[in-house]
């Protein structure tokens, strides 16, 4: 489905010294597998999201989507081919109400559909279809109005970059269920979530590592739990209250 063979990507510092964030990285997601990208702050895992996308440009390598080789490629070209992206905190548009966004997503799709779809995020099409996708919001329902768009399309590949960020824990568990049904088992779709989360990491089919630019682990969630829990597994102990979510065996 989509494969990343030696790719590589420098940023220039303030100095004008350039800084290897990338280093020859070799991945491929198949189709009908939900992949977790995981790791240290400053690791990778959103840079790796963005190369993708083509949002950020790598220096050296080559990227490919059903074979074809997409490296050269805009963000809509990319986006034309089947790639999606959610960012981890997506963009306001005043003046355009969210059914406006939503129908951008799916031009063809009729107001049921739309309503359809709000409903699976947990939104009451009633009390939003209407409203500016301006500052009214909050970051829990700009969230979950991206992911209604993204589903709305359907596009080959999505990439949700830590869709729990700014979520409360109820809306996470709904939009982690909406993610693994849609995509997991499903022959020409593949799901990629840049994410910290643990309650993420079981429901996922394969576990990729990132740290200092390149993959230190990949595996199962059974396979990669013992190298990773020391790190994330406490990252919602304020909200969770100390209590364990789940439990790895």
């Amino acid at each position: 489905m989509l494969k990343l063979e030696d790719i590589c990507m420098q940023v220039s510092n303030d100095n004008g010294e350039n800084i290897e964030i990338l280093k020859g990285l070799n991945i491929e997601f198949q189709k009908g597998k939900v992949y977790a990208v995981t790791g240290p702050n400053g690791g990778g895992k959103t840079s790796i999201a963005k190369v993708i996308m083509g949002i950020y440009r790598h220096t050296k390598g080559h990227i490919y989507l059903e074979d074809e080789d997409i490296s050269d490629l805009s963000i809509t070209e990319r986006a034309r081919k089947g790639i999606g992206y959610a960012f981890q905190q997506p963009p306001r548009f005043k003046g355009l109400t969210i059914k406006n966004v939503l129908n951008i997503a799916s031009p063809e799709a009729d107001l049921m559909y739309l309503r359809k779809y709000l409903r699976d995020v947990g939104l009451c099409p009633e009390d939003y279809l209407d409203r500016d996708l301006g500052a009214g919001l909050s970051g829990g329902e700009i969230k979950r109005i991206e992911m209604a768009q993204l589903l709305l399309r359907a596009p080959l590949i999505s990439i949700f970059d830590e869709p729990e960020a700014g979520v409360d824990l109820w809306t996470i568990q709904k939009l982690l269920g909406l993610i693994v049904s849609r995509y997991k088992n499903n022959p020409n779709k593949t799901a990629v979530i840049i994410t910290h989360n643990e309650k993420i990491i079981p429901m996922c089919d394969e576990i990729l590592v990132v740290d200092g630019g390149v993959i230190t682990a990949q595996g199962t969630p059974k396979e990669i739990w013992h190298l990773i829990k020391d790190d994330i597994e406490c990252k919602v102990r304020d909200q969770c209250q100390g209590d364990v979510i789940y439990e790895i065996k």
